[in-house]
Formats: C-alpha cells, sequence, structure tokens
C-alpha cells in the first residue's frame, strides 16, 4: 500500500506539470502576436545589456587589447584589491557615495513637498503654468545646466554674488567653484533645479488617486489644511515613495558624470571625481581597461545587493516591495 501511495501522488504531480505545460503553450499561442512584437525589444536588451557582460573577463585579467582572448593573462582578483588599497579609488568611492546621497535625498524631499504643495493650489491655470515651468529644466542638457550654473555663481557678475552683496551677506565675490567644501551642495542644488519638477509628477499622479472622502471626513473631524497634508496626502502615497526609495537604491553610486566632469576643475578634483570619472580616466587616458572594468562590475554589484536588501526591508516592514 505505501508504494501505491508513493506511486499516486507522482501520477498526479506529472499531470499537474504537463497540464501547466499545456495552457502556458495556449497562452503563448493565444498572444503570438504581442510575442512577435516583443522580440525586437528582447533582442535589443540581449544585444546591448546582456552580451556585453562578456567583457567583464577583463578585470580578471591583464587585459592587452592586441592579444587574443586566449593569450590573456589572468591574474584573478589582484585588480579588486587594488582598488581597495588605493586611495585615489577610496576617495572617489566617498565622494561618489556622498553625492549621490545628497542628490537622492533632497531629490526625494523637494519633489515630494512641490508635489504637495501644486497640490494645494486652486487655481487651475496657475497650477499648470507653475508645474510647467518646473518641468522644463528635465529636457535641458547638463552641458546647457552647468553652463548656466558656472555663468550664475560666476564672480564676474555673476547674479548669485551680485544678490548676495546687494543683501549685505558677503563683501565681496565667492569663487563657488574653487572651493572644494562648496562643491556638493552646488552638485545637489544643480541636480533639484534640473530634477524638482519632473520627480514630483510621479507624487502628483498619487495624489490625485487618494479618495476625496478621506480629506472630506479629515475636514469634518476638525483638521485644517496642514493637518490634511500630514495625515491624510503623505500616507496617500506612502506606498510610491516606498518603491521609487528601492529602485534608487540601485542608484547609489549613480552620482553623475556631467555635472561632476563639467563644473570639476584642479582645485576641486579631491571632490569631484567620481567612480564614471575614475572609470573613464583609468580606461580610456590611461589605458588599464582591466582596472576600470573591476571598478564598473564593483558598481553594479554594490548596486544591485542595495536593491535587494531595500526590497527585503520593505518586505519586513510590511511595505509594497519592488520584486
Amino acid at each position: 500500500m505505501a508504494g501505491i501511495q508513493e506511486i499516486v501522488p507522482s501520477k498526479k504531480s506529472a499531470a499537474g506539470a504537463a497540464s501547466r505545460r499545456a495552457s502556458l503553450l495556449y497562452r503563448m499561442r493565444g498572444q503570438k502576436q504581442l510575442m512577435w512584437m516583443s522580440l525586437p525589444i528582447v533582442a535589443y536588451v540581449i544585444l546591448f545589456s546582456y552580451y556585453p557582460i562578456w567583457g567583464w573577463t577583463m578585470a580578471f585579467q591583464n587585459y592587452r587589447p592586441a592579444k587574443s582572448f586566449s593569450e590573456q593573462e589572468w591574474v584573478g582578483f589582484k585588480h579588486f584589491a587594488f582598488l581597495f588599497s588605493d586611495a585615489t579609488f577610496l576617495n572617489v568611492l566617498r565622494n561618489t557615495i556622498a553625492m549621490s546621497l545628497i542628490n537622492m535625498v533632497l531629490g526625494f524631499v523637494t519633489a515630494i513637498v512641490f508635489a504637495i504643495l501644486l497640490n494645494e493650489i486652486k487655481h487651475k491655470l496657475y497650477k499648470r503654468t507653475i508645474q510647467t515651468i518646473s518641468y522644463l529644466p528635465h529636457f535641458l542638457s547638463w552641458i546647457i545646466v552647468t553652463g548656466i550654473v558656472a555663468n550664475s555663481l560666476s564672480v564676474d557678475g555673476g547674479i548669485v554674488n551680485v544678490l548676495l552683496m546687494k543683501l549685505g551677506w558677503i563683501d565681496g565675490p565667492v569663487m563657488w567653484l574653487s572651493e572644494p567644501s562648496y562643491f556638493w551642495g552646488i552638485v545637489g542644488a544643480s541636480h533639484v533645479w534640473k530634477e524638482v519638477g519632473w520627480n514630483a509628477i510621479i507624487y502628483l499622479a498619487a495624489i490625485t488617486s487618494i479618495d476625496p472622502a478621506q480629506y472630506e471626513a479629515a475636514e469634518i473631524d476638525g483638521a485644517n489644511r496642514y493637518q490634511k497634508m500630514l495625515y491624510v496626502t503623505l500616507p496617500g502615497i506612502k506606498s510610491i515613495v516606498v518603491i521609487l526609495l528601492i529602485m534608487n537604491m540601485g542608484w547609489i553610486l549613480e552620482a553623475g558624470f556631467e555635472v561632476q566632469y563639467l563644473l570639476g576643475n584642479g582645485v576641486v578634483v579631491d571632490w569631484a571625481q567620481t567612480i564614471d570619472i575614475f572609470v573613464l580616466k583609468y580606461g580610456l587616458q590611461v589605458g588599464n581597461y582591466s582596472l576600470a572594468t573591476a571598478a564598473g562590475i564593483f558598481k553594479t554589484v554594490v548596486s544591485i545587493s542595495l536593491i535587494f536588501a531595500a526590497n527585503t526591508i520593505a518586505k519586513r516592514l510590511g511595505e509594497d516591495r519592488l520584486i
């Protein structure tokens, strides 16, 4: 009897698996047009996102472009060990993390606050005008943005110095871009000015999905305008904030390239270099492709690990998850 009982469940499981396969094939046949349409996208992702991963092997070699793959010298984790013992890379890692955290915190706070305040504007034309003006800088390239920032902070008639001197806050022009301690703040402010309007769009969409009855109930309970923002609007967009936070954790080592490269100079180089600039320097200018690839792999592994860590924390706290 024990043998029969063991055979019967196995037959049932095999039948269930066959049924699921048949169901999957049936759905694929029913959606063959969608599958054909998705093939170019799948091919694009494989060609430009997965196939280049083959190049990661350079990080474990003393790569020389003139040699074939079989002729390369394999060195294991030598380049990774060098990265974490190199004072320059550790300084670059510090800059990257610091600027990325500044951009992320300022970006989240300003976008949420701007969306909530914009939602409180009742005049539709005025509201749409402000929203349009706020997200127009998103469509400007960083070359244009850094040019505007450099002109605004110039010691020769820059609007920031002129305004601060007229207010009496400074006695003479300040060389903002030549002070290392100011550089991170300038980068963060530039990101906020460029992206705050665009980042607020998704929060505005989330606010519109909140049931108006909640605001009416809060008003009946005696809540004023600010209390409704605090106890109705903010909890209503909490799930969106958590999901976006998880997604942005994967970009913690993406402090940027253009703004640091274009605004940086020899005086602030120790505060301006990021991992992307480090990779450019060692990969193209110095020709050490293996070290540059190792730095890129490190950034990717850390980003993926942070996404999964943030997702796990959100799960344990009972919040919405990305995965």
